[in-house]
């Protein structure tokens, strides 16, 4: 990577998605731009919302992009928020890249965070408080297997996503929403042992509780970083 390369990245929401210029180390080189997510959020309108977006950026090599589902060497599996049944089997790497005419790396949208975010020493969970509830965990700053924690069951009538995800959090309120925080906390400590935790996304400043000496309440902005790592 030369001094002057730009990386397009692009972080797909359920109800936003955001595009930035960063540098080779992460570096913000401009602000951000966002669009409502499209409503159908067919694959073709995504990539159409996403082809306006990325016409604000001008010079840059790659492409970063933060996805939120389960991403298997670019191709979608699952997406939960956008509609599974219309994205199983999209290559969207290979999409972008022909759209946009550079390369294209796409991961879990958690992923994309947990590489911006985490300190890469020892075993780190990053958790991400938006819609849904996204993770990623990693290895001395290496990703390990992307797992969708958030369509397990935490009861026997509801998975994280329900549980704790964006509609629970409306419908049941904050003080109830951090006592359902505290177990869910104490569920990941108990299940991965990991030596830091870092929780992030747009809820993470609801929560009340006092965390761990252990536990992080991570700035989203670091988890842009994330974008340039991917290449690395």
């Amino acid at each position: 990577m030369t001094l002057k390369e730009k990386i397009l990245c692009i972080d797909i929401g359920g109800s936003r998605i955001k595009a930035t210029l960063l540098d080779k180390n992460g570096h913000l080189l401009d602000e951000y731009k966002k669009l409502n997510t499209p409503d159908p959020s067919t694959p073709g309108n995504v990539l159409n919302t996403i082809k306006e977006l990325a016409g604000n950026f001008k010079g840059y090599q790659k492409i970063s992009v933060g996805f939120p589902g389960y991403i298997k060497k670019g191709v979608v599996i699952t997406a939960p928020n956008l509609g599974t049944a219309q994205w199983t089997g999209t290559d969207l790497a290979s999409g972008l890249n022909k759209l946009l005419g550079k390369p294209c790396r796409v991961v879990n949208d958690a992923d994309l965070q947990g590489l911006g975010i985490a300190s890469g020493k020892g075993l780190e969970m990053v958790v991400t408080l938006g819609t849904g509830f996204g993770t990623a965990l990693l290895d001395d700053g290496r990703l390990l297997p992307h797992l969708e924690l958030a369509h397990h069951p935490v009861t026997k009538l509801y998975t994280y996503d329900m549980y704790i995800g964006e509609k629970a959090l409306l419908k049941y309120g904050v003080k109830r929403w951090n006592k359902r925080m505290i177990k869910v906390i104490a569920i990941l400590k108990k299940v991965f042992n990991y030596d830091r935790l870092y929780i992030s996304g747009g809820n993470a400043k609801k929560l009340t509780c006092k965390p761990d000496g252990n536990i992080v309440l991570a700035n989203n902005l670091e988890g842009i970083k994330g974008g340039a790592r991917l290449w690395k």
